[in-house]
């Protein structure tokens, strides 16, 4: 089995029982994966009007990560469909971009991809109440009534477990220009020949989601799928899985215009290519940035 370790442990009530945030963030700087732990009562969080009180165990995968400021850890959910407890996925077909910080403030994005006209404009808006969940707490809300609503929520879980997998060999690291600053294209080359499957740290690459404004330091990171390597031109470059762009803040969180989502191509020259989706409109756009890089082989 892969040797998952778990670096922080918070209670109920988000206190620290165990670790550090400070491990957390080290492992994830060293391109770890993250998966977080949690328990709740069956009836108090899938449906308050049971008699069952079942313990329930969830633990998620998150598959992009950033780090902020390189201290504060924020993992997505970028693969999930709603899903109603033990009868199936949920009532409407959409993205359920869940969003972890270390704390356990959490904030959940909902791109919705039935189609339906949406009527509401983007803005504030009340967060859900969830009546009959006393360990729902709502927090603020965004959007509701457009095709991407979503809101920030604490719920008291019995316990967080933060997990780490640690088996990613930083293998390459360059500036926006693609100038070498450790590892080497060799290093990146033979590991690609050898089989290995890839994963890259972007910083800054959520600037332009701060409307002008200074944006915190920040690195994503996200898997890749298909990798490429042009052997005399020395250039090296992959597809990355699907990945959620969010205004970084400590903690990190949805409003209003202030996320997206979609695909990355990044360069060993710097190049970052984007395939972008408004969330309001599932419209497409294609961009691209040069961008410090780091790349991790497994």
């Amino acid at each position: 089995m892969g040797a998952w370790k778990n670096v922080l442990t918070l209670n109920e009530d988000r206190t620290r029982r165990d670790g550090s945030e400070d491990a957390l963030a080290q492992a994830i700087r060293r391109g770890a994966d993250l998966r977080v732990y949690t328990e709740f009562r069956h009836n108090e969080h899938i449906d308050v009007a049971s008699s069952n009180s079942e313990l329930v165990g969830e633990s998620s995968d998150f598959r992009t990560i950033y780090l902020v400021e390189d201290r504060w850890t924020a993992g997505i959910m970028t693969l999930r469909q709603p899903v109603s407890g033990p009868d199936g996925f949920g009532p409407r077909p959409s993205m359920s971009f869940f969003l972890y910080n270390q704390d356990g403030y959490q904030t959940i994005a909902r791109p919705h991809l039935d189609g339906p006209p949406a009527q509401g404009k983007p803005g504030p808006s009340p967060a859900p109440f969830e009546e009959g969940m006393p360990k729902y707490h709502g927090i603020e809300g965004w959007d509701a009534g457009t095709n991407a609503p979503s809101y920030s929520f604490i719920y008291d879980f019995g316990v967080y477990r933060f997990l780490v997998r640690e088996d990613w060999r930083e293998v390459l690291a360059h500036d926006a220009g693609g100038k070498t600053i450790s590892g080497s294209w060799k290093e990146l080359r033979d590991a690609f020949m050898s089989g290995c499957e890839f994963k890259v740290a972007i910083r800054g690459l959520c600037d332009d989601l701060c409307g002008g404004a200074t944006s915190p330091a920040h690195e994503i990171f996200v898997q890749c799928g298909s990798a490429y390597c042009y052997t005399e031109r020395k250039l090296f470059f992959a597809a990355t899985h699907p990945t959620v762009r969010v205004k970084p803040s400590i903690p990190m969180k949805y409003e209003s215009k202030g996320w997206d989502f979609g695909w990355l191509i990044p360069y060993t020259d710097g190049t970052v290519k984007q395939l972008l989706y408004d969330p309001y409109t599932l419209q497409h756009r294609k961009t691209e940035k040069r961008l410090a890089i780091r790349w991790f082989a497994r």
